[in-house]
């Protein structure tokens, strides 16, 4: 039996997802997801956050370089990971957005096993 699909609102801002819009200073995204899809996008953003917190301790470090720390690499690729399902759950203002930040375009976006579950 397939699961509902339910309404929420992707803050990238704060890394939450939520049943109602979040305040208008942080734009929110909006989505159509079922529970397991949720979870996924949640992992997700968690995964960002981990890799954020890993790549500021790196920022403090002057001698690495950015493009060298494999925390920086985990981060973009959650980040565009999330992108990427926005754009295969979200609304038409949602993936309008997503298009025009141009980062769909990557062949390793579009070959990633996370991302085709969702399309």
């Amino acid at each position: 039996m397939e699961s509902m699909k339910k309404t929420y609102y992707v803050d990238l801002v704060s890394g939450d997802v939520l049943s109602r819009p979040a305040i208008e200073e942080n734009p929110s995204f909006k989505i159509e997801a079922t529970d397991e899809e949720l979870h996924e996008l949640k992992t997700l953003l968690s995964e960002s956050y981990d890799a954020d917190m890993q790549s500021y301790v790196r920022a403090q470090i002057p001698y690495i370089e950015y493009h060298k720390d494999p925390a920086n690499h985990r981060y973009d690729d959650a980040l565009k990971k999330i992108y990427a399902i926005i754009y295969q759950l979200g609304d038409e203002a949602a993936r309008n957005h997503v298009i025009e930040m141009g980062i769909l375009g990557e062949d390793k976006l579009q070959q990633d096993e996370e991302i085709q579950k969702f399309t």
